[in-house]
């Protein structure tokens, strides 16, 4: 179940097809397009709409708390944690290394934001299990800590 969120409304609309992609997000206008195909696969439409949601999220984080989360990344990636939540994150992560975390380049910023919204959608689209969720257990704990600690504390989440 979602966390209560509060800002302004986001249209979400269902497209026939969105090609290659299940999902399209533009935040400033504050649109989440979906492949109409999702609402045939039962818990896929919900795990992709929170993903898409917390885009939004994402962008609303403080600095200090994004560079949180970059750090519970760094850190699993120096321990050579496998797997992640989401496609969407897996092959990014599959695709930096230790100059892109010191160099804080655009691949392992996109990797980020996408982790946070893969782990999101894990923890709040209802969705227990998912061939795409294949991050290691102890890593899951420490992420489902990470946001109890710096995102549902403060009340309402802004979207």
């Amino acid at each position: 179940m979602l966390p209560p969120l509060y800002g302004r409304p986001i249209r979400v609309e269902l497209r026939h097809t969105l090609g290659p992609h299940l999902a399209a997000t533009h935040i400033p206008r504050r649109v989440i397009l979906l492949d109409a195909g999702l609402l045939a696969q039962p818990g896929e439409f919900e795990r992709i709409l929170v993903h898409e949601i917390f885009h939004f999220v994402w962008v609303r984080l403080s600095n200090q708390t994004r560079r949180n989360w970059e750090d519970v990344l760094a850190a699993e990636l120096a321990g050579r944690v496998p797997g992640e939540l989401g496609w969407s994150a897996e092959w990014r992560k599959a695709k930096v290394g230790r100059s892109d975390i010191r160099g804080r380049t655009p691949g392992w910023r996109r990797y980020v934001c996408e982790s946070f919204c893969d782990t999101s959608a894990w923890l709040y689209a209802g969705l227990r299990r998912h061939d795409e969720y294949t991050l290691a257990i102890t890593a899951r704990r420490a992420r489902r800590s990470w946001f109890a600690e710096h995102l549902l504390t403060g009340g309402p989440v802004p979207v």
